[in-house]
């Protein structure tokens, strides 16, 4: 099982994001960290990087759910979608799979929330 689902579109960089902030937001989603790696990496390390996001997007009612069942499990919290500028293309959006990431849980509670997270991030994905 791959540990994250992806898609390329043609399109702009920045259109990628709005596009899938929108439709994180179908699903329930919020924006809770918004990381620009390339200017990070600028700031940080005086490097040249492709444009790059990373988003934390967090479902506040699975959040809560998972974090009933699992104590710990903030420390995977919140899921990762990243949109990364492909030269020539447009961008790759990807996300974590939920369900990947449960499984070294080892707790068959997270197996249905994991499950019903991958479907509203896949959908988000799909409708790129």
């Amino acid at each position: 099982m791959s540990y994250y689902f992806s898609r390329t579109v043609q399109t702009t960089f920045d259109d990628a994001v709005n596009r899938v902030i929108e439709e994180l937001k179908k699903e329930g989603f919020g924006i809770l960290t918004d990381i620009d790696v390339q200017d990070t990496l600028k700031k940080k390390l005086g490097v040249d990087f492709r444009r790059y996001r990373i988003l934390g997007a967090c479902n506040p009612n699975f959040a809560y759910q998972a974090l009933q069942a699992e104590d710990k499990i903030g420390t995977l919290l919140p899921c990762s979608v990243i949109v990364q500028e492909i030269e020539d293309v447009g961008a790759e959006v990807a996300a974590t799979d939920p369900a990947a990431s449960m499984q070294a849980v080892k707790n068959p509670k997270l197996e249905s929330i994991a499950a019903q997270v991958r479907s509203k991030l896949k959908a988000v994905i799909d409708r790129l």
